[in-house]
């Protein structure tokens, strides 16, 4: 029975390859975005809320583009495993277009639908002085960020490219470079340190964009120089062409992956708009708690990176659909005890984090609550996500679909939409309620793993 779940050796030396990159460049970032949240936290509770509203909203972008480029690195990754240079570059050219026109689209509803956008979460009890304040923040913080949507996209296409390729490494570097960047900035700009002006918000957000660009530089520029490791960046700019049946089958397989993305992204966005109903004081509760969360599921959602990036590659390489479904196990059970792990560590903590923010009592034993709760369902949650980086792996995007964002629309969206209109639960209730469905989803999940229809070889 342990064998059946437990690798040997061999196994986890060639997972840590590439999931350990991976971790420590997003374990950073995660880290360095607590330190980023708890300083414009010392501002205040009203400037903390402002960033946390527009993060919320330009994390549906961040997941539109993670999107674009995950249905092209699905075929990225099996290129790989066959060592076919040329299909890599057309899925590259591929992702810098898709990035680009999200890009666009995305910042013009930002600039010209701000006010509207940052309104939805101010909706819930609290008086019209701190709303209005709320809404002021916001928009210093947005009319900022907007100038990161850019480099955030180009420097996703060549991180991503990088890592369906197992070059994890100079992504990490390139990461763990930018988050201490933006780190330091972070203290130079939101305090007005070593002779710069205090900016508050919008330090944080000038940080935040310079560091976007010296990551795109980075990575950018170690790829072009390195182009007899990776030969797929030659010519890639010759030209934008991709062949029209290969442009075909990314497309017909990455859209439901993109749309995926979007709708899972809009989906977080109107539960946490749900949530916010039930009070001002939800917001930055619900921001403090996130931090610690975010932080606490890097290694299971790193994992799940790198479980879609190695199913992939065997895939390419033909392996035995025996050997497929045992690696799998072994990677998802894996991913499952971190799941464990860590959110018991983080119920550990729940007490003791929120103190570290300058806000109410109120909101430090809100954000305790949500902080437990959240605990609970972390390993179930480590298994979906497993589960849905193994569906994706085969080109099955649109059971991917199904399964990740449909279900959540379904059966999450709409119960947190339901609750918070129609009842009078308040925050903690509604939020434990909001989380059960993921119960039933790791059921379904187990039933598509072994049904195996994502076994497919698309290279």
């Amino acid at each position: 029975m342990l064998s059946k779940y437990i690798g040997d050796r061999s196994f986890y030396r060639r997972v840590f390859q590439v999931a350990i990159p991976i971790i420590i460049q997003n374990g950073i970032t995660n880290f360095v975005s607590l330190l980023d949240n708890i300083m414009v936290g010392q501002v205040g509770t009203l400037p903390m809320s402002g960033v946390s509203i527009v993060n919320q909203i330009i994390f549906v972008f961040n997941l539109c583009i993670f999107g674009a480029a995950s249905g092209a690195g699905i075929f990225t990754a099996q290129f790989h495993g066959s060592g076919d240079d040329a299909g890599i570059r057309y899925t590259f050219r591929f992702k810098m277009l898709v990035c680009l026109v999200i890009t666009l689209v995305a910042g013009s509803l930002f600039y010209f639908f701000q006010d509207p956008l940052i309104n939805l979460y101010l909706t819930g009890n609290g008086t019209a002085e701190d709303a209005a304040q709320v809404l002021s923040y916001g928009r210093d913080y947005l009319a900022v960020m907007l100038w990161g949507l850019l480099p955030f996209s180009v420097a996703n296409a060549y991180a991503s490219t990088l890592k369906e390729s197992e070059e994890t490494f100079v992504p990490m570097v390139a990461g763990v470079a930018a988050v201490f960047i933006n780190l330091v900035l972070n203290y130079i700009l939101i305090f007005g340190h070593f002779g710069a002006p205090a900016m508050g918000v919008r330090g944080a957000a000038l940080a935040t964009v310079i560091s976007r660009y010296a990551e795109l530089g980075l990575v950018a520029v170690w790829c072009h120089r390195h182009s007899d490791k990776h030969p797929f960046i030659r010519g890639a700019y010759r030209s934008m062409a991709i062949p029209g049946r290969l442009l075909k089958s990314i497309t017909i397989t990455g859209a439901p992956l993109l749309i995926n993305e979007t709708l899972w992204s809009m989906g977080v966005a109107i539960m946490n708009q749900c949530y916010s109903t039930c009070g001002l004081d939800v917001v930055p509760a619900m921001n403090i708690s996130t931090t610690l969360i975010n932080l606490s599921s890097v290694v299971y959602h790193s994992l799940g990176v790198s479980v879609g990036i190695l199913m992939g590659q065997m895939l390419g390489a033909r392996r035995s659909e025996e050997e497929v479904r045992d690696t799998n196990r072994k990677l998802i059970a894996f991913s499952v005890s971190m799941g464990v792990l860590f959110g018991g560590l983080m119920a550990l903590g729940s007490g003791l984090f929120p103190h570290i923010y300058n806000t109410s009592e109120a909101v430090r034993l809100l954000a305790q609550d949500l902080i437990l709760i959240s605990a609970l369902i972390m390993p179930f949650q480590s298994f979906a996500n497993a589960t849905y980086f193994t569906l994706r792996s085969g080109g099955k995007t649109f059971i991917t679909f199904i399964f990740d964002s449909g279900f959540m629309w379904v059966c999450s969206v709409s119960l947190a939409f339901c609750l918070s209109r129609f009842t009078n639960l308040s925050i903690l209730p509604l939020f434990a309620i909001c989380q059960l469905p993921d119960i039933l989803k790791c059921i379904l999940g187990q039933y598509m793993l072994k049904k195996g229809t994502w076994i497919h070889n698309l290279a």
